[in-house]
């Protein structure tokens, strides 16, 4: 995501937060919410606000603690004002919003890290969207996989077979380097898998020759594993072609953080999160239904 654009959404995202009087408590409206991420219709959003309720009921949180129902007052044309129903939401709530959205929208992703922390400073959202973006990759990284492994084992393939294609592949991507080697080189635990130590980029790169493999075996029929090895390393060849042309060769760029480490701080900064945005049990100034 661009920066300019976490710029933007930040601005608005900040500009719709309320703070609860005589307390730290942040809250947000959920029609005000509508806009930021990018609803129209609020039958649409309240769909996904549904959703979100029901993910919190799932962790065993008390929904009532961080969604609660109002009615507020809106100015219409004419200069009147008519009762409307709405919804207070914990930073909780939105987070869990934002996980319940249509994740093909920038508006949500930036959603997902800046509900995710405590605190609203840039530079740490841009930090979260970072973290959020490698962990999709490697996810899906990992789906291509095991659609891959299951499609060849159909077609001749045994796990040790899968073994060699994906190795060779890397071999491919990675000017020639073995992925033992490349773990030697970026200090990758034997037990661990490479990908939980590549740049997103790198991991985009794998996923994409993947899923160029898994297309082209269902397409073109191919059985056993010399056809379907030849496929994988043309696939990470012409992948890694693309890179260097763009002055990026897979294999010199550094590690990154253990994957592992960051998913545990995902999930702690969820428990955080969750014991810090509860709503007051009442809510001077608004109106519980």
């Amino acid at each position: 995501m661009k920066k300019e654009l976490i710029n933007q959404l930040h601005k608005q995202f900040d500009g719709i937060v309320n703070v609860w009087p005589e307390s730290d408590v942040e809250f947000w409206y959920a029609r005000d919410l509508q806009g930021g991420l990018g609803y129209d219709r609020w039958e649409n959003f309240k769909k996904v606000i549904d959703k979100a309720v029901s993910s919190c009921e799932t962790t065993g949180v008390r929904v009532s603690d961080h969604f609660r129902d109002v009615t507020k007052m809106v100015r219409i044309g004419s200069g009147a004002e008519r009762p409307v129903d709405d919804i207070i939401l914990t930073r909780y709530a939105c987070y869990l919003i934002a996980q319940n959205g249509d994740p093909r929208k920038d508006q949500i992703a930036f959603a997902q890290s800046y509900f995710a922390i405590q605190t609203r400073k840039q530079e740490i959202v841009e930090e979260r969207i970072q973290l959020q973006e490698r962990l999709h990759a490697r996810r899906k990284l990992r789906e291509s996989e095991i659609e891959l492994s299951k499609n060849i084992y159909e077609r001749g393939v045994d796990d040790q077979g899968f073994g060699r294609i994906r190795s060779k592949g890397d071999s491919a991507l990675f000017g020639g380097k073995s992925t033992q080697t490349m773990k030697n080189k970026l200090g990758v635990p034997e037990t661990r898998p490479l990908a939980d130590f590549l740049p997103t980029i790198t991991i985009t790169a794998k996923n994409l020759a993947a899923e160029i493999t898994n297309h082209n075996v269902n397409q073109n029929d191919l059985q056993g594993e010399p056809s379907i090895t030849d496929e994988h390393v043309q696939n990470n060849q012409s992948i890694r072609n693309v890179l260097v042309k763009r002055g990026i060769k897979p294999e010199e760029l550094p590690a990154e953080e253990d994957l592992k480490k960051l998913e545990r701080r995902v999930k702690s900064d969820e428990k955080r999160l969750i014991k810090s945005a509860e709503l007051p049990k009442k809510l001077g100034g608004a109106n519980d239904e």
